[in-house]
């Protein structure tokens, strides 16, 4: 029997925009410290040194839209050895956690799952694993269990886990789960002593939850298994039966499981709720990084190039040039290259109204960052026209494009760093710094680096039509289409 994380890796990137987008949201990005929420979460659990060894091969759920990047910052990280399940379609977690399931079943027949949200903070990690150490025994006696935090304030964008009798030490039974309260009625929850901010945390035996997930949600559980029997693998995933997953219900681990265990007492199975103060924050909003984020004598916090004059309370965040604050208090700026937002720090919440609007007028700001993260590296389009388009792309060592075509564009490339091996139509040559080539529309090419450095080159776009859409891939060492 093992420890095996969970890492569920979704999120819809609407709160923390614009520097959080559809298609690459928060636990992609360094927001506290040098490594991204991802990272931190998936060395969340190094040196634990509790009742039961942590597995090999974390797990994680992620939609496949960032699949790359999510691989890649894991490899980073040192877990090249994880496991990533893709998500064909958004289904919320208790899916998400369902497939985690049938996988660590499938590969070791049982072990203990602790689920974990990519894009949390804990920054008391030596009182996490404690609180973990004294989860695992519920979770191994056949309980569900949740971790809730001791609450700070009257809070009123968390929902709450009522707290029942003490079972063991540091145990408790979970007497009901409360929806997001009015600032009055957090107040009181507080006041009470009897209320703990509901964390997303969850720990329990794959059997346990399969087991209730069959009593409580069947549905879910047949076409999660459907899917996971029709998965295929590929490179460092395993991308889960399309057909039979979008046929999944939609719900959450609370709503699907958790709520619905006191209703169903001959299922044997008790939801328990293990206190913690660990430093924990979801990060809900910018305001919620202002609180975490270290800050100057005036209350400030700086994230790039930035200079305050007189300013106070503010967090400002700058991607790509200069940000200058004078005269201002309690505002969150944040700049990126390809937009601004400027908010009052109490109404960040509404960020996501924005987010909708960008959505439904159909602007690429909502999905994505002008700079794009693909397998071999990455592009920015770093300017463009009605006819034109400029990109800066940078291929990692060893890493090839696709063998590809389009049918509205030519392009030119200028290499300005490293070696680029090019195939244009039946030749391959080699380009060094400062040498050229040029594509003509509907010849088929690769670009290749063959070297041991960072190759960067400079691509300038010409036709009709400059859209993603406009490649017909022949070959792609990545299985794309």
């Amino acid at each position: 029997m093992k420890l095996h994380p969970v890492i569920l890796s979704g999120g819809s990137g609407t709160r923390l925009w614009p520097l959080s987008r559809e298609q690459y949201p928060k636990q992609l990005l360094a927001l506290i410290g040098d490594a991204t929420m991802l990272q931190q979460t998936a060395r969340r659990l190094d040196g634990f040194s509790g009742a039961l060894p942590v597995a090999d091969h974390p797990l994680v759920v992620c939609n496949e839209e960032y699949r790359f990047i999510t691989a890649e910052q894991m490899r980073a990280t040192a877990c090249s050895d994880c496991r990533i399940l893709l998500e064909p379609a958004g289904r919320n977690t208790a899916p998400a956690l369902t497939l985690a399931a049938l996988s660590v079943r499938r590969d070791s027949d049982d072990g203990v799952l602790l689920v974990m949200p990519a894009d949390h903070v804990i920054r008391d990690i030596a009182a996490f694993h404690r609180a973990v150490n004294v989860g695992i025994q519920a979770a191994l006696g056949g309980a569900m269990v949740t971790f809730g935090i001791v609450p700070e304030r009257a809070e009123t964008g968390y929902g709450y886990i009522r707290v029942g009798a003490e079972t063991s030490p540091g145990v408790h039974d979970v007497a009901s789960f409360v929806e997001k309260p009015d600032e009055r009625t957090a107040a009181e929850y507080v006041a009470s002593g009897a209320y703990l901010w509901n964390s997303g945390l969850f720990m329990m035996k794959a059997s346990t939850w399969l087991k209730a997930l069959a009593q409580l949600n069947p549905d879910m559980l047949a076409a999660c298994e459907s899917a996971f029997e029709t998965a295929r693998h590929d490179a460092d995933f395993v991308r889960i039966g399309r057909e039979a997953f979008e046929a999944c219900p939609s719900d959450s681990i609370d709503y699907a499981v958790m709520e619905k265990l006191a209703e169903t007492p001959a299922l044997g199975i008790a939801a328990r709720v293990v206190p913690m103060s660990v430093g924990w924050s979801d990060v809900g909003a910018w305001d919620a990084l202002w609180a975490l984020a270290d800050k100057d004598e005036q209350g400030n916090s700086a994230r790039g190039d930035v200079m305050f004059e007189g300013t106070t309370g503010s967090l400002v965040h700058a991607s790509s040039r200069m940000v200058v604050c004078v005269g201002v208090e309690d505002l969150v700026i944040v700049e990126t290259p390809d937009a601004v937002m400027v908010a009052d720090k109490d109404h960040t919440q509404d960020v996501k109204k924005i987010v909708a609007r960008l959505k439904s007028e159909n602007r690429s700001q909502a999905l994505a960052h002008r700079k794009i993260h693909r397998p071999w590296g990455c592009y920015d389009s770093i300017d463009n026209g009605g006819r034109f388009q400029v990109k800066h792309i940078e291929v990692k060592p060893g890493a090839s494009l696709s063998l590809q075509m389009h049918h509205h564009r030519a392009e030119h490339w200028i290499v300005v760093r490293g070696t680029a091996r090019v195939t244009r139509g039946d030749e391959t040559f080699l380009l060094s710094e400062n040498q050229s080539t040029y594509i003509p529309l509907g010849v088929t090419h690769r670009l290749e680096n063959p070297g041991k450095m960072l190759l960067e080159m400079i691509e300038v776009q010409s036709g009709s039509y400059l859209g993603e859409d406009d490649i017909v891939r022949f070959e792609d060492t990545y299985g794309r289409s």
